[in-house]
This record gives structure tokens, C-alpha cells and sequence, in this order.
């Protein structure tokens, strides 16, 4: 079972079809060579027949015995091809040399007189013999027996039986290869609803949750077809319903979080116990960060693939976008300590995408500088055309990441560092806009310290 299930299944049904064809090939071969090797031997032996009875002929009984009537001419005859060599011998009684060549072999068994006998010898080559005894009787002689063997060469025999076996093979096996060709198309057509199903699914995203098309597909494949959207529409309600409810829970828990950060920026302003400052200060941090995941997890909901299709698509420009986004993050550079400039070598840039979740996007990638490269860095927001693309980066000289926090630093709620109020979402979001607009996002060293944050969208 592990053996099969580990073969193509093209490849198996070629090989259950083919290894018939070619069986029977090789037994049509078999049986083609030894009916022309069949048809062969007769012909030889009619051949050999027809010339012991010619040569039997020639002997003729007389009152003193047997008059051989072979004029040298005839002996030459018999004996003139090297290509076909022929033997003959005449004996009378059996046995004893009247002419010929003494060389030939006795009979392997008796036959009836006047009934041929046809045996193989070699003598000293392999050679086809026929054996035919005769009853001569002549008027005041004693009755005599008389043997008539010639012999001739097996090799134009078996020449004759291969070109016959070519003379077959040769168009059977073209009728073999014209099914075998005929076979592997009809496979690679039947096949073709799977290669189509398995084309389909193998360039999907892991969220692309849309059913699978295929085209005059198949009852077979069709069902298959059938139950893998069965379960993609499964796992579509299942993920719509845990959005649903992340998108929710966000939403209710804006006001409480929001009035909680409200009453303790009060109870700060109203209160001089330095015990009791402390302890709001905590209050009022833990509001804050809450308020800030909340507000991420309502753009990570509008990131999913449903959400981002029903905000509709737009031209982006860019500039303007970098310019209005640093412009915003200015003042909270500066609370930070950090300088935050504007580098934009290429105007007039655009993208398509959505223009809000763009700018989140880059809200968090500044963000997420300033809260991290620490105080008296220097941040840029750069803008430029590579190839097809556009590269929007976040340059800052603080103290970077380690390699192997640079990749698992977009997983959700990993954070970089110890420090700092992030939650661990920022930058998955930021993949995650990325992505869903054709993009991608990482995390570069820079030079001589520091880091750099790539947005990488396909421009328009």
C-alpha cells in the first residue's frame, strides 16, 4: 500500500495499461517466429522431398543391379552453392555407399518405405535431412531397398524464418507504439480535470477560501471537486465567525477602555498622593496599551481578505501619503525623543490598494521605530521605485535586531524587545496589509547600526 501510494498515478495507470501491450507483444513475436520458422521447414522439406524423389529417379534396377544415371553435371549441381550447402548420399541396402558422401547420418528412427523422413543433424553443421526409403525390383534380380538422403543447410532456413518474424514484428510493433501513444494521451486527457484541481489549489494563498472551478470535469473528479469546496465553505464559516467575533469583542471594548483611560487621566490631574499617582500611572498605561490593541485587532479584521474586497480598491499616491503620515507622527517622534524626516526620491508613485489600510500600515512601521530605536535616534521614511515596484522604508540608527528576531518580529504579539508599550501586533499587520495587497514586508539591517522596515507594494 505505502509502494503505491507513493507512484503517480499517471505513470500507474500507463504502466497497467502498457505492460498488457507488451506481453502480448512478446508473445505475438514468439508465436510469429515459430510459425514462419513452422512454415519454413515445410517449404525445406517439400524442397528436400522433391529432390530425393528427382534423385531416386535416377537410380533405375537392371538384371545385374542398380544403374545410377547422376551425370557429373548433377553432382555439381547438388554441391554448387556455399550459401546453401547440400548433401546427399545414396545407399543400398541402407547403409552401404552407392554415391555421395558417406558423411551423412544414420536415420534417428524408421519410417515406412516410400514415406519421407525428415530429421535434423549436424554433420558437421547444423543441417535439415530427409530420409526416404525405396523398394526397387528388376526382373531376375533380387528385390533391393534403396535410401535416398540429402540434407541441406538450416542457415538460409532459419534467415528465411527471421525475415518472415521481421516481415511481422516489424508492423506489429508499430501498431503497438501507435497504441501506446494513443493510450498516454487518452491518460494525460483523462487526467487533465486533476491536473486542473491540483494547478488550482497549489497556487492558492492559504485564505483564498473561494470554491474550486473545473471545467467538464468528470463525475469522479467532479465529487472530489464537490467535497473539497464542501469543506472550504466549512472552513470560510468557521474563520468568518472567529473574525466576527474579534471584530466585536474590539468594538466593545473601545468604550469601557476609553472611559477607563478618561477617569484615570482625571483621578491623575485630581490626586497629589505620590503612592496613589503611581498606581493610576500603572492603571492609565495598561488603558492605553489595551486601547491600542483593541485598535489593532479592529485593522487586523479589516486586513482579512472579505473586508479588504468590500472597501474597494483605489490609486494611492504614494508622496502624498508618506508626506501626511510623517507629518501626523511628528509630534510623537519628538515626545520620544527622535528625529523623524522625509526622504522621497521618486514623485508621482502610485499603488493600488486601499488608502487606509496603507496608512495604517505605515503608521505602525513608524510607530513601532520610535517606540523601539530609542531616544536621540534619527528615523527616515524613505520613498523609491525598484523594478516594478515600490519600497516605502522606516531607516533608523538605534540599536536593530538580532537575525533571528527579524522574521519571527512579524508574528502576532512577539515583540522585539523587553521594553516599550507594544503589543506584538504592529508589524503583523503590516505583513498582513502587505500581502493582501500583492506586497510583502521585512525587517533589513542598516549601516552602520540600526534597522530598516521595507514595505514592498507592486506599483501601479
Amino acid at each position: 500500500m505505502s509502494a503505491l501510494a507513493g507512484r503517480s498515478l499517471h505513470r500507474q495507470l500507463l504502466l497497467w495499461l502498457l505492460l498488457p501491450q507488451l506481453v502480448l507483444w512478446g508473445v505475438a513475436a514468439f508465436g510469429a517466429y515459430r510459425l514462419a520458422a513452422t512454415h519454413a521447414d515445410e517449404l525445406v522439406d517439400a524442397s528436400l522431398l522433391q529432390a530425393a524423389r528427382a534423385l531416386a529417379r535416377q537410380i533405375k534396377p537392371t538384371a545385374s543391379g542398380l544403374f545410377v544415371d547422376l551425370p557429373p553435371s548433377a553432382q555439381d549441381i547438388l554441391a554448387a552453392d556455399p550459401e546453401d550447402r547440400v548433401m546427399y548420399m545414396v545407399s543400398s541396402p541402407p547403409g552401404q555407399l552407392l554415391l555421395g558422401d558417406a558423411r551423412m547420418p544414420p536415420e534417428p528412427n524408421s519410417a515406412p518405405l516410400g514415406e519421407p523422413l525428415f530429421f535434423d543433424a549436424t554433420v558437421p553443421e547444423p543441417m535439415r535431412v530427409v530420409s526416404l526409403d525405396l523398394h526397387l525390383a528388376a526382373a531376375g534380380a533380387t528385390d533391393a531397398t534403396l535410401r535416398v538422403q540429402i540434407a541441406r543447410s538450416s542457415a538460409p532456413r532459419e534467415l528465411l524464418a527471421r525475415r518472415m518474424l521481421l516481415d511481422t514484428a516489424l508492423p506489429l510493433s508499430l501498431l503497438v507504439a501507435a497504441m501506446s501513444w494513443v493510450v498516454w494521451v487518452g491518460i494525460r486527457r483523462g487526467l487533465r480535470p486533476l491536473a486542473e484541481l491540483q494547478a488550482q489549489m497549489q497556487g492558492r494563498r492559504a485564505d483564498a477560501l473561494d470554491p474550486v472551478q473545473l471545467q467538464a470535469a468528470p463525475p469522479e473528479v467532479g465529487a472530489l471537486a464537490g467535497a473539497v469546496n464542501e469543506l472550504l465553505a466549512q472552513v470560510q464559516q468557521n474563520l468568518s465567525a472567529q473574525r466576527r467575533f474579534i471584530s466585536d469583542a474590539a468594538h466593545q471594548l473601545r468604550t469601557p477602555l476609553a472611559g477607563l483611560k478618561s477617569q484615570t487621566e482625571l483621578a491623575l490631574e485630581e490626586t497629589a498622593d505620590p503612592a496613589l499617582r503611581q498606581r493610576l500611572a500603572r492603571v492609565h498605561e495598561s488603558a492605553v496599551r489595551g486601547a491600542r490593541l483593541v485598535s489593532q485587532l479592529l485593522v487586523l479584521a479589516r486586513a482579512e481578505p472579505e473586508a479588504v474586497a468590500a472597501q474597494g480598491w483605489a490609486a494611492v499616491d504614494c508622496a502624498q501619503l508618506v508626506q501626511e503620515v510623517a507629518a501626523d507622527q511628528v509630534p510623537r517622534a519628538l515626545a520620544a525623543g527622535s528625529d523623524l524626516g522625509v526622504d522621497i526620491a521618486d514623485d508621482g508613485l502610485q499603488v493600488q490598494g486601499v488608502e487606509l489600510l496603507l496608512r495604517e500600515a505605515l503608521v505602525n512601521l513608524i510607530d513601532n521605530a520610535v517606540r523601539y530605536a530609542g531616544a536621540g535616534a534619527t528615523l527616515t521614511v524613505r520613498l523609491r521605485r525598484a523594478g516594478d515596484d515600490v519600497w516605502l522604508d522606516v531607516e533608523d540608527n538605534g540599536p536593530g535586531l538580532l537575525p533571528d528576531l527579524r522574521e519571527r518580529a512579524f508574528e502576532r504579539f512577539v515583540r522585539g524587545a523587553a521594553h516599550g508599550e507594544g503589543c506584538g501586533l504592529g508589524l503583523a499587520i503590516v505583513r498582513e496589509i502587505a500581502e493582501r495587497h500583492g506586497g510583502s514586508a521585512q525587517l533589513l539591517p542598516a549601516a552602520p547600526r540600526g534597522c530598516i522596515a521595507r514595505l514592498t507594494l507592486p506599483a501601479a
